[in-house]
């Protein structure tokens, strides 16, 4: 005999149960759309799923509409931003906010899924900008080197090359006291702000130390080409610096930092120049075409090679580095390195949208195309490059 159930009715313990246990935003909104009972019986926004897998933001095309792909699923997804018209320059993404940069000359964060904004300090606002003036057109800005020579910039080089990368703390809507640091093109330098203040303030000590940086149990972490790293502390009224001094690294021409659930990861990117043929020119690009990866042993210190990840996924480029586990994302595998283009702007200021991303599998060491994004295939999608973004509804 069967017996219906109305499952509208289930106490709202056993509901509180179920939804403590999901973990993907889709498996969460799938669960609000049940019936009313259970849409109300949850908040709009989520607060307690974990990290999001990435999706691919792609480069904007005539419209204002930006396609982001899910991987996992082979879906595009399409969200409107004309936040990150081409007049604008991501900077970095991180913890589901993009960082925009402008020739206004203002800094801003958006969440491309809830449409808030922050504003950071603008680019005059950081020590080495001696001057803003518009009316020097082609000269706008004046900058001091480390060195104290003075130079200038325009507007757009300004844009497109002063910050390297820029990563936060955490979340504004998780944290209102969260930090950002950026990592400064032509002089290596780290600079960071924490809200509600009007400049920027160099970490002098952790100078060079700008291969990456990322955010890790209360502290910043930058790595320096060799492999040594900056442990900054920028909780104070001035920043503390303290180093890890390992083994010279040798090779490569990338370095990044992971954190895992466990330990600290470094990543080597290796590259190489090629040749692309296309639309009756040739064009000299870069092309990845091996990754290595260490974790820190902190007995020596030193880093230690290892020759699989696991169930770990690895997410690098502009984004703040990021890894999972791919046994938490359905249709996801596993001891693979996906990467986006993020080293030289000759890759897409020029080209006709070859950019260097895919993923790396670890294993037999093979690179593959994303399903959206095919190598060689010459998109006419230019500018930005692709970027990983962790979709955050809160």
């Amino acid at each position: 005999m069967s017996v219906d159930y109305d499952w509208s009715e289930l106490p709202p313990e056993l509901l509180d149960t179920i939804v403590n246990k999901l973990i993907s935003l889709r498996d969460y909104l799938h669960f609000r759309a049940v019936c009313s009972s259970w849409r109300s019986s949850t908040p709009a926004t989520p607060k307690n799923l974990p990290c999001q897998l990435p999706w691919l933001m792609l480069p904007k095309n005539r419209s204002n509409r930006r396609g982001f792909f899910n991987f996992a699923d082979n879906k595009l997804h399409f969200l409107n931003l004309p936040e990150a018209s081409n007049d604008r320059r991501r900077c970095g993404s991180s913890h589901g906010w993009l960082i925009i940069v402008d020739e206004s000359p203002s800094i801003f964060m958006i969440n491309p899924l809830t449409k808030v904004t922050f504003n950071l300090p603008p680019v005059s606002q950081f020590p080495n900008v001696v001057n803003l003036d518009f009316y020097s057109v082609g000269r706008e800005y004046t900058l001091r080197s480390p060195d104290g020579e003075v130079y200038t910039r325009n507007l757009k080089e300004m844009r497109d090359s002063f910050i390297r990368k820029a990563v936060l703390s955490n979340s504004p809507s998780r944290d209102p006291n969260f930090i950002a640091m950026v990592i400064l093109n032509e002089t290596g330098e780290l600079a960071y702000c924490k809200i509600g203040e009007n400049s920027w303030k160099f970490i002098d000590d952790a100078q060079f130390y700008a291969e990456d940086v990322i955010y890790f149990e209360g502290l910043f972490y930058a790595v320096h080409k060799s492999g040594a790293i900056a442990v900054c502390d920028v909780s104070g009224d001035s920043p503390s610096v303290s180093f890890i001094e390992t083994p010279r690294q040798i090779g490569g021409d990338m370095q990044y930092l992971v954190k895992t659930n466990d330990e600290l990861l470094l990543v080597t990117r290796f590259l190489e120049l090629d040749i692309d043929a296309a639309y009756h020119q040739l064009d000299v690009v870069y092309k990845t075409v091996e990754f290595c990866v260490f974790r820190l042993v902190l007995e020596g210190p030193r880093w230690e090679k290892i020759l699989s990840l696991g169930e770990k996924m690895l997410f690098l480029g502009e984004n703040s580095s990021l890894a999972l586990l791919a046994s938490d994302f359905p249709g996801c595998e596993g001891n693979r390195i996906y990467f986006t283009d993020d080293y030289c702007e000759a890759n897409y200021d020029g080209v006709n949208g070859n950019h260097d991303l895919g993923y790396y599998n670890l294993k037999d060491g093979s690179i593959e195309a994303l399903s959206c994004y095919p190598r060689n295939s010459h998109s006419m999608l230019r500018w930005p490059p692709p970027i990983w973004f962790t979709p955050n509804p809160c």
